[in-house]
């Protein structure tokens, strides 16, 4: 292999078979680890606060975490194979410079994940400080009524955003301890809240099983429940695409397939149960239904135990932030010059985008979570794993060239670096979803469009990526006479 290319880098070279030491266990735990975090909670809990009972919301989020389980799989293939990232694989279906099209996709989402993971960390500071200098909570507003940013929340979200850029800076090494920290305190955090919402509701767990769902109708309920699958879906969606940049750690396909089979719903769905529990316990004690657990653990009277409890959920926040939404969105910036950013450009990069999308305002209701973040992003990301699956299994059999992906003039390149058989199917997949997504944000009156164009938008996710992938491959089997499209022999 030529390492002399614009498209090699020590970060996207292929991991060699001997360094490929990555387990059953290890892809196991690594779900573990990645599901046992605040947006989990708060995606169970804003189905709770949506209307579903807590049957209904864990239905929902394991139907979406085995739905989701299957693209994981497909797309990790690649990588266990050929020892290949994200990035690299992509140039197979997009082309060695249209990869940076659904690289950049991945990355964005990626950037939006790790600016809602520092307001999480910021606000759980706010929540602490404000305790012991309540003033903080009271700072006259400095920022425009629009930007709905209260002064103290702020200065403690940038505070935070300023610990996970030193961070970025001293490397990923050092994340490992706050990881270990992490892994041991988040469950006992868990089993604390639970413990908490048993003891707190006069009857334990009957009382909080038995609270009813709120909607009225069938209809009604799956108007909510299709986006909410949705969302599901979508939570992982990002993963789904970058999976390759983990499984190429592989020893085996075994490993990674049994690993994440096991992992995934599993974990997603006792975590989420432990978020349905707390969050049905807080409308039976408070009247009101709490879905932000950092909220909640403001509301308790013990000033060192909110402290501790903020402190503790600020620094496994820290850990995730960086090991789930710094690494993968590093990798894709990187694939844009590989010989000019590197892992800290690239995450300085995150950092910096992940403010620009205002995260606060993504979290501040459940229906801004699911319906514009966790639906929005899936209507993008759907499309995008269509096509790649569609290429490696309909369309080269899963038989890549590895040192064709690293050739700017490879068989790869396409037209110019373009296949722009990608990009057209890619539109195709996008175009059904968007006046949904300018309805839900408010762009266009909801009588600007058919009622069943704009309801198109809450199957984006699966709509976008049966759209492109199809398409993708009829468009494919076409004209594959026409281009040097098939791996060459």
């Amino acid at each position: 292999m030529d390492t002399n290319t614009t498209l090699y880098s020590e970060d996207l070279a292929p991991v060699p078979a001997s360094k490929r030491t990555w387990s059953t266990w290890n892809y196991a735990a690594l779900w573990i680890s990645m599901s046992l975090c605040i947006p989990t909670y708060m995606l169970a809990s804003s189905l709770i606060e949506g209307g579903m009972n807590w049957w209904q919301a864990i239905l929902t989020i394991f139907a979406g975490n085995t739905v989701v389980l299957i693209p994981m799989l497909l797309n990790g293939h690649a990588g266990a194979k050929y020892g290949i990232p994200f990035p690299v694989f992509a140039r197979a279906s997009f082309g060695t410079k249209g990869a940076n099209i659904p690289a950049m996709l991945r990355a964005i989402v990626a950037c939006g994940w790790f600016g809602i993971q520092t307001w999480i960390g910021g606000f759980a500071l706010f929540q602490m400080l404000h305790l012991w200098i309540p003033a903080l909570a009271t700072l006259p507003p400095v920022f425009p009524a629009s930007f709905g940013l209260p002064t103290g929340p702020a200065i403690c979200f940038l505070l935070f955003w300023l610990l996970n850029m030193y961070i970025i800076y001293l490397g990923i090494d050092s994340i490992k301890k706050l990881l270990v920290f992490k892994a041991i305190f988040l469950p006992l955090a868990a089993l604390a809240l639970l413990y908490w919402a048993i003891t707190a509701v006069s009857g334990g767990l009957g009382p909080i099983l038995t609270q009813p769902s709120k909607f009225t109708t069938n209809a009604a309920f799956w108007a909510f429940f299709i986006p909410g699958l949705t969302a599901m879906v979508g939570f992982w969606a990002t993963l789904s695409l970058n999976i390759p940049d983990f499984t190429r750690y592989a020893v085996n396909q075994r490993a990674q397939i049994k690993g994440q089979a096991l992992g995934l719903p599993s974990s997603m769905t006792l975590f989420s149960f432990i978020g349905v529990v707390v969050t049905s316990a807080t409308t039976i004690v408070y009247g009101a239904t709490i879905w932000d657990p950092v909220v909640l653990a403001g509301k308790f009277e013990n000033k060192i135990l909110v402290s501790f409890a903020m402190i503790a959920v600020a620094i496994s926040t820290l850990a995730t932030n960086i090991a789930a939404n710094i690494v993968s969105p590093a990798n894709d910036f990187a694939n844009l010059s590989p010989a000019r950013i590197n892992f800290r450009t690239g995450g300085y990069m995150t950092g910096i985008i992940g403010i620009l999308i205002f995260p606060w305002k993504l979290v501040a209701d459940p229906s801004g979570y699911i319906f514009t973040w966790l639906v929005g992003y899936s209507s993008l990301l759907g499309p995008v794993g269509g096509i790649m699956i569609a290429d490696y299994y309909l369309v080269r059999k899963q038989e890549l060239e590895v040192d064709e992906l690293y050739k700017p003039g490879g068989i790869y390149s396409f037209t110019n670096g373009f296949n722009r058989y990608a990009l057209i199917t890619l539109l195709l997949g996008i175009l059904p979803n968007i006046p949904g997504f300018l309805k839900t944000i408010g762009l266009i009156s909801p009588d600007a469009v058919p009622q069943w164009l704009s309801g198109i938008y809450s199957y984006a996710w699966f709509v976008g990526f049966f759209v492109s992938g199809i398409s993708y491959y009829i468009i494919t089997t076409i004209t594959k006479e026409k281009v040097n499209y098939v791996t060459a022999d």
